[in-house]
Parts: structure tokens; C-alpha cells; sequence
């Protein structure tokens, strides 16, 4: 009788022991190890000879494959176009942010030409008609398939007998193989489910979409092969309580990554917004202190956001610094170069910054929207609105060019604003916009605050240098 024996897997990076520890030593994560049950393999027999199988790069048949439609342009774009049959997609995101019916949307709109298949392992079959009743009006889809089964053999033999075009696994955490002892969304399960899914969807050239759990960290619940496995990783962002949902690529073999789609939650399901950048601006119209335009670029989708700050008095002996929507770090840094190089006491104030709308922004670019909103807060004045500023913020105080300019540029001038904030670069003009390029923060300062109050009370005529007399 063949004897099995345990083996611990880091649930974060994949790494095997032999024994638990508590953290795992290859990437220091706590608690992350899962027991496995491993049977030996009997020794394959090995021919003296095999035949090569490799084939040389120019002998690689092409396969030039027709994408098929989501029905939705954010969800195609996101996608890099489309769904490419026998592609695994894997979507990720917080319980009840909208992945299941974003997939029954999707599956509703193949359906009328395509065969389709919606596994739903954590639902009964009557669940799923009762939503999509509620999306769909009562309209039934004859090549609409529901199978309610968490036994990954059982849905292996459906798959293979159906051939659906677009195939759905609703979630990969609720399957189960009979063959391994370890307990539903394991490392081993969702290793060894992901991994009999793939080889026939390969085979058959199905698409199929895989929902993932996230945990508490928000990381992918399951081993991080999961991700190495699929071809594309989507996360779907959001707060449950608000009405839009943020639909982000952060791997994609058929196109580019970190792609964005916008969706807004209504009583008929998700519906795609058509100009997301309208969501996140809000003061043009009623201007106030602490408030400034940036245009963000997720990958090659231009948004218009407004950046909030608010600063004022600490009342305890450090200052808070709070970041939403951007990175806390980099907020810090910004921090510092203001204080350097304008001279502006932030060491006795908190200072709270936020972007528009729960969009997280991480690029550079808005580093001086950020500094000059902070500035116009502490000034208690306003940044005029039809401004946008662009650039990054280097630590001497120098405002460093950015990729993308013209795009950045277009999607303000559809938006009706006058003026740019850029740094100095290639780009020099610009219909319907105003630009003013400025290589340091000074200059930058005095062009966005209207005039006369960037030089009320304060004595804004040179960068701080601790070199120089006061």
C-alpha cells in the first residue's frame, strides 16, 4: 500500500516544508502554511530514446482568434479587447461587490448566439434565476446553461461533454476534488482545481472565467500560483455602499495591463459609465479651499480627479497624516518638500488628503495637485478652477515631465477646462488650453492661486533654504 505523508505550503508564495513554522522563510508571511497530503508517484518508465517534440519557432502554426463580445466596452477594454476563447480570466474582489452579476450579465449577452455554462458552487440553480430575473426582465436564454455542483469531476465531464463557448466557475474556492483529503479552498484544492480546469479549457478552447475570494489583506485568497496559472487577473474595486465599481487588469497575455473599467450599481445590475471622469469631480461648479485637478492615467485611460486636503492645527504632539485614494508614503514626501523648500510649518498641523470618488491614484503625476492643494488649504484660499496641474514633484523641488502629456492634455480640454499646470516638455501648445509649463514649485504656486492671495500674509517670494538668512 502506497504511504502519504504531510507537507506544509506557503499559501503566499508556494514555498514547501517538511515541518510547520509559524512564518515562512522564504517570504516572512505569519500564519500562511497549509498542510497537504502528498502521495508518492510511481518512477514514470523512461525510453532510452523519446522522439524530440520541440518544434522550431517558424514551424508554430498561427492561430488568429476572432475575440468574442462581453456586451459591455469597459469590460472589452479591460480585457484587452475581448474574451480570447480557451483564455482563463480569474476576477477577484470583496463579497458582494458585484462579481457574479457582472458575469451573468456577461454570460446573458453570449447567450443569445453562443452556448454558455454558469457553475455556481456557493448558490443554488434558484438563486441565480431569481437575479437573473431581476437583470434580464423575465427573458429566459435557451443557451444559458446552470449547473449548481461543487465536485470538480462532475463539472470536468460537463465541460467536456457540453463544449460551452464561455464557461463561468462561481468561485474556485467552493470546489472540491474528491482525490485530495485537504478541506475546500485549500492550497492543494485550489491548486489541483485551477490547474484540471485549465488543462480543458486549453483543450477545448473554452474561455472561462474564474471568481477568486480576497482576503481580509486583500490579496487573492489560495496559493499564488492561482494567479501564474490564469492568463488574466482582474480585481473588481469598490465600496460596497457606493454606487460606482472600478474594474482594474493587473495581468493580462492578451493585452495591456492595469487597464480600467467604470461601473455604475443600479437596480438593473451594473451599467458601464460612459465618461467616468464626471465621477470624480464635484467642485467646479461650487469652488472651495483645499482643492485641486489632476489628470490621472490608468494605463492608457485618461481621468480627470479632484484631490481634497485639509490642514489644520494638531491638537496633540504629532500630527496625524492621513491618505485616501493615494499613497501614504508619498504623501509624507510631499509633505517634506513643502516644509524644505517653501518654508511651510506642517510639523504643528495634520494634514488630510483624499481623492474624489475612492479612486486610488498611485502615479507620480499627482504629486503637485497634491502639493498645491495641501498649499491652498493652509492659505485657506482657492485654486482657480478651471486649472489642472500635472507633474511630479522632485525632493530639490523641481517639477519632473510625465508620460502621456498629450493624452492627459485632450481629455482636459473635453472637459472644458482653460489652463494646464505642466512641467517643461515637448508638448508646447495645445487647442482650446492654456499651458503654463513651470520647472519648480515656486512658479507653480503662484500660477494656480489666483492673484493676490497666493502673497496675502504670507511671504511667498523665495523656495526655503536653510543656507540662506531669513
Amino acid at each position: 500500500m502506497t504511504k502519504t505523508r504531510s507537507r506544509y505550503v506557503c499559501r503566499e508564495c508556494g514555498a514547501e516544508y517538511a515541518q510547520y513554522f509559524g512564518q515562512c522563510r522564504q517570504c516572512g508571511a505569519w500564519n500562511s502554511l497549509d498542510e497537504v497530503i502528498v502521495t508518492p508517484k510511481s518512477p514514470a518508465f523512461r525510453s532510452p530514446a523519446a522522439p524530440r517534440q520541440a518544434l522550431p519557432l517558424s514551424a508554430v502554426r498561427d492561430h488568429d482568434w476572432q475575440r468574442l463580445s462581453t456586451g459591455s466596452s469597459e469590460f472589452d477594454r479591460v480585457l484587452g479587447g475581448g474574451i480570447v476563447p480557451g483564455s482563463l480570466v480569474l476576477i477577484a474582489g470583496d463579497a458582494g461587490i458585484g462579481k457574479s452579476t457582472l458575469l451573468l450579465q456577461t454570460l446573458g449577452h453570449l447567450a443569445q448566439t453562443l452556448p454558455v455554462l454558469y457553475v455556481c458552487a456557493e448558490e443554488s440553480a434558484q438563486q441565480v434565476k431569481l437575479r437573473a430575473n431581476r437583470l434580464f426582465g423575465g427573458h429566459d436564454f435557451e443557451q444559458l446553461y446552470l449547473l449548481a455542483e461543487t465536485d470538480l469531476e462532475v463539472i470536468l465531464r460537463e465541460l467536456d461533454s457540453m463544449r460551452p463557448r464561455v464557461a463561468v466557475i462561481d468561485s474556485i474556492q467552493a470546489l472540491m476534488y474528491a482525490a485530495l483529503t485537504s478541506a475546500p479552498g485549500s492550497v492543494s484544492q485550489v491548486r489541483e482545481c485551477t490547474a484540471a480546469l485549465m488543462r480543458l479549457a486549453k483543450q477545448h478552447h473554452i474561455a472561462l472565467f474564474i471568481v477568486g475570494h480576497i482576503t481580509k489583506e486583500g490579496a487573492i485568497a489560495g496559493p499564488k500560483v492561482l494567479e501564474h496559472l490564469v492568463d488574466t487577473v482582474v480585481y473588481f474595486e469598490g465600496d460596497a455602499l457606493a454606487h460606482h465599481r472600478l474594474l482594474r487588469a493587473g495581468k493580462n497575455r492578451f493585452g495591456p495591463s492595469y487597464e480600467l473599467g467604470i461601473f455604475a450599481m443600479t437596480s438593473q445590475g451594473l451599467q458601464e459609465v460612459s465618461n467616468p471622469s464626471v465621477l470624480f469631480l464635484h467642485h467646479r461648479e461650487s469652488p472651495a479651499p483645499g482643492v485641486a485637478t489632476i489628470v490621472a492615467c490608468e494605463a492608457s485611460r485618461p481621468l480627470v480627479v479632484e484631490i481634497q486636503a485639509l490642514v489644520t492645527p494638531t491638537t496633540y504632539g504629532t500630527p496625524r497624516r492621513s491618505a485616501t485614494g493615494i499613497d501614504y508614503n508619498r504623501l509624507v514626501q510631499i509633505l517634506a518638500v513643502l516644509e524644505k523648500h517653501l518654508g511651510l510649518p506642517l510639523a504643528k498641523f495634520d494634514v488630510y488628503v483624499a481623492s474624489a470618488g475612492g479612486l486610488t491614484v498611485a502615479e507620480p503625476a499627482a504629486d503637485l495637485g497634491i502639493a498645491l492643494a495641501v498649499i491652498a488649504s493652509f492659505r485657506n484660499c482657492l485654486i482657480q478652477p478651471d486649472t489642472v496641474l500635472i507633474g511630479e514633484l522632485g525632493l530639490s523641488g523641481q517639477i519632473r515631465p510625465v508620460q502621456q502629456m498629450e493624452t492627459r492634455l485632450k481629455e482636459a480640454v473635453k472637459l472644458g477646462f482653460q489652463r494646464a499646470i505642466i512641467p517643461p516638455m515637448d508638448v508646447t501648445s495645445m487647442a482650446g488650453l492654456q499651458l503654463i509649463p513651470v520647472a519648480r514649485l515656486l512658479p507653480a504656486v503662484l500660477a494656480a492661486l489666483p492673484t493676490g492671495q497666493a502673497m496675502n500674509g504670507w511671504a511667498l517670494t523665495y523656495e526655503h533654504d536653510p543656507s540662506q538668512p531669513e
